[in-house]
């Protein structure tokens, strides 16, 4: 058991200074003020930093130069977890994106076998594809994308929300069956890489379509006589919307106006690639060479394949060039992925009885300076 102090606490509801969180094994116990410690408590000075909970990636193909659709493995896993944690992220989704049956069954295993020792750390498979639209398949190969198999749709429903946390498609591809079938197994289902009429997209919705996948890209645009899965989603209050704010996938005047709208509802994701946390100039993504250069990360006809956004740097745009207060920002990464999954009553706070997952930064520059991963604390900097 230890105190974490010396921090301006955002527990995701309030903001605390002069306060310690008491931290025994993964879970926080308690949230009291500092001059009430025992003064026998081990303590981790928290610096003067800003303390949050640890920051949760619906949607993260790679980093750390690895990409999990090209080595489907533990290590691979292994190294972009600890590549997020030197931005903040905690937990996340690895998502495959669209490939074959077989890549498909070697994903949901090894996520399966993984999470029996990292449950908290993978919360699950977003398998984003490959029931897309072809005309809005933006990166994605193909030659892989195809109809929804009901034998294939059978085996992702057996395997449950515990290893496939969240599947992407395109609600006017597949039946409504299939996606009845998913959620009601309790899977979240997204819709994304869509080309769906508002109607279709609404229609997506009422069978239990819950959430957007990276609004506004790969997907049929608001247009006034034609508002298309943006429209639609707008128009559902309770339908969740992960967005990429790196400047690049959205306009910041985009990303205001979505929030004005969405409130609660709305998610920062990363989407990042191989290139975060490396000096990599150029990796591979469905079937294409993408190339990381000022920022961007996109293909020789200029299709963008990914990011290489950090959800630290979300935050900060959000922040920076979005106009939103910083506790609310917290919030996109944290609180409100986590109720999109659910999952809220153990992630997103920084309350008792919560796991011990926290980001120490520094306020002033956005720099991630120390990290709480299940109840072990390290500073990143000496």
């Amino acid at each position: 058991m230890y105190a974490l102090t010396h921090c301006t606490l955002y527990t995701g509801h309030h903001q605390f200074q002069h306060h310690a969180l008491i931290i025994k094994e993964d879970r926080i116990v308690d949230l009291i003020p500092e001059a009430q410690l025992d003064p026998q408590i081990e303590r981790m000075d928290g610096r003067g930093l800003t303390a949050a909970p640890g920051f949760i990636d619906l949607q993260l193909n790679g980093c750390g130069g690895v990409m999990f659709n090209d080595a489907i493995t533990p290590a691979t896993l292994d190294t972009m977890h600890h590549t997020n944690l030197k931005s903040g992220t905690t937990s996340f989704l690895p998502t495959l994106i669209t490939t074959d049956d077989a890549a498909m069954e070697s994903a949901m295993a090894v996520v399966q076998d993984y999470r029996q020792v990292y449950p908290d750390r993978v919360l699950g498979l977003h398998l984003e594809g490959p029931y897309l639209s072809p005309q809005r398949r933006g990166i994605h190969d193909p030659t892989h994308i195809r109809p929804a198999d009901a034998a294939m749709v059978g085996r992702i429903v057996a395997r449950g929300p515990g290893v496939v946390r969240l599947v992407t498609l395109a609600p006017e591809m597949v039946g409504a069956d299939v996606i009845e079938q998913l959620s009601g197994a309790g899977i979240v289902v997204a819709a994304g890489h869509s080309d769906a009429t508002f109607e279709q997209a609404l229609a997506g919705f009422d069978q239990g379509i819950t959430m957007v996948t990276h609004l506004f890209n790969a997907m049929s645009p608001w247009l006034g006589r034609s508002p298309g899965l943006v429209g639609a989603v707008f128009s559902r209050p309770e339908v969740y919307a992960g967005i990429i704010a790196d400047g690049h996938h959205v306009h910041y005047g985009s990303l205001g106006l979505a929030k004005a709208i969405k409130g609660n509802k709305l998610i920062l994701v990363s989407d990042a690639t191989p290139p975060v946390g490396t000096t990599m100039s150029s990796f591979m993504i469905g079937g294409q060479r993408v190339f990381y250069q000022n920022g961007r990360c996109v293909s020789a006809d200029g299709t963008l394949g990914g990011s290489a956004l950090t959800l630290i740097e979300a935050v900060q745009n959000c922040v920076v060039h979005g106009g939103l207060e910083l506790a609310e920002a917290l919030r996109m990464a944290s609180l409100y992925p986590a109720q999109a999954l659910g999952l809220d009553h153990s992630l997103g706070l920084l309350e008792p009885g919560y796991r011990a997952n926290i980001v120490l930064f520094d306020a002033r520059n956005f720099r991630v300076e120390g990290i709480i991963d299940h109840g072990q604390g390290c500073f990143l900097t000496g």
